[in-house]
């Protein structure tokens, strides 16, 4: 079995050199950790009109920010980079987005249920009153 320090010294966060011909070169990708996940689940509530309500706005700008590195595996761009990054060009995002979404073990349906269960609390805590 494995021991506490054994897991914790592990480095088992995947990298990927990938072509992104619109920016005119290479970038490193990698998958997100599990704070970074939830930070980025997290990112697509927003309140409106004093309720929650789940939002996909810059949702590939959101991800390209936090699993864009650099060869050392340091994040390239900080949260105050999204709104440039959604201006980005939106093949190259998706590219780069679904590269690290498939590192991170984020499929279609996790958003999805995602969704489902945002709108499920919603109908528990509307009928909670």
């Amino acid at each position: 079995m494995l021991t506490r320090d054994e897991i914790l010294s592990v480095s088992d966060l995947p990298t990927q050199e990938i072509e992104v011909p619109e920016w005119g070169g290479a970038v490193f990708v990698r998958g997100l950790s599990g704070r970074e996940r939830d930070e980025y689940e997290l990112s697509m509530i927003s309140m409106r009109g004093g309720s929650p309500s789940l939002s996909m706005f810059n949702a590939r700008a959101k991800l390209v920010q936090l699993g864009c590195v650099d060869a050392d595996g340091k994040q390239l761009f900080s949260k105050s980079d999204v709104a440039a990054l959604g201006k980005k060009n939106a093949t190259a995002l998706d590219r780069v987005y679904n590269v690290i979404r498939q590192l991170s073990g984020l499929s279609t349906e996790d958003v999805k249920e995602l969704a489902s269960n945002f709108m499920n609390t919603l109908s528990v805590d509307s009928t909670s009153d």
